[in-house]
């Protein structure tokens, strides 16, 4: 077992125990937390608390967390489009269509089977199904990411999500034609206590920041730069919907009517820095946005003339 410890500090008094730890194991949801509070496996000054407990002060908080299992996820030689590679990471261009890493019922064809074909070590930290995996993006979002070949440079990597020193740029094509050149939406997420597939707008819920930038304007349409201050769950998604400029082609968030056929939300991570692990020099990588989407923006484009 993996004994962590927090202090509580004063600016974090009467945060429910759960929101605060799912706050800072930034990988783990809120019934995780809730899970190993049932199961006794957190205790607040040696005793055992509920998961509405409200902090206080100084409290000290003890987390055990379960090690790694054994990896029974099988290599398999899917290509990958790898941009970067060394003995501490390896940065790869996700196709749109691809998981990243297996669930249950789904053990195939995701990232993480390519990159155990591909790679020969991958951090632990995450377990058996996402060995590797500092951060995700979905499915049918395509771009950069970055993985971790040991834990010492997972949680390296960690940290910089966790301070949001990592640079993150999306690009995304959007309903409708946003008239301000750019803006931010501070709108706290949570599960959809209605359609559990779905993130909310939820008082209450994870922070949740998102910068944007217009790019280029259409008929109907808007080519946007978002840049991420946190990185929740279909934040991108969600937090444009909320602001009634849906992604085009999202199957949860979006129009039900659509132009394009599309095989999900028009969303790439076209850039992402970082500092490496071991080297400690500023790392940055930018990737051409695939053929589908340059084809829908150049149909755009020509309805312009």
């Amino acid at each position: 077992m993996e004994k962590n410890i927090f202090i509580v500090d004063e600016k974090d008094k009467g945060i429910r125990i759960d929101k605060y730890l799912s706050e800072v194991f930034d990988d783990k949801s809120r019934s995780f937390i809730q899970g190993l509070i049932e199961k006794e496996s957190i205790k607040v000054n040696n005793k055992i608390q509920k998961s509405n407990y409200k902090l206080k002060p100084y409290d000290e908080i003890e987390v055990l967390l379960s090690e790694p299992e054994i990896l029974k996820v099988d290599p398999e030689d899917i290509p990958l489009t790898i941009l970067y590679g060394d003995k501490d990471i390896v940065v790869v261009n996700k196709e749109q269509g691809m998981v990243v890493h297996p669930a249950p019922g789904n053990y195939n064809g995701t990232l993480v089977n390519a990159l155990l074909f591909h790679c020969k070590d991958l951090s632990s930290i995450n377990g058996v199904i996402r060995p590797g995996i500092v951060h995700r993006i979905d499915k049918d979002t395509s771009g950069v990411l970055v993985i971790a070949k040991n834990d010492e440079a997972h949680n390296k990597l960690s940290e910089q999500l966790k301070d949001h020193s990592m640079k993150r740029e999306y690009y995304a094509l959007v309903e409708g034609r946003i008239k301000n050149d750019n803006g931010t939406i501070n709108k706290p997420l949570a599960r959809n206590k209605k359609d559990r597939l779905k993130i909310a707008v939820v008082e209450g819920g994870k922070n949740a920041i998102t910068h944007y930038e217009v790019l280029e304007r259409y008929n109907g349409y808007t080519l946007i730069k978002c840049i991420l201050e946190t990185g929740r769950t279909h934040q991108i998604r969600v937090h444009m919907s909320s602001i009634g400029f849906p992604l085009v082609g999202d199957p949860l968030y979006g129009f039900k009517k659509q132009k394009f056929k599309l095989k999900g939300q028009m969303l790439h991570a076209k850039t992402l820095g970082f500092i490496h692990p071991s080297k400690n020099e500023y790392m940055e990588f930018t990737t051409e946005l695939p053929q589908y989407f340059e084809e829908i923006l150049n149909k755009l484009r020509n309805e312009l003339k």
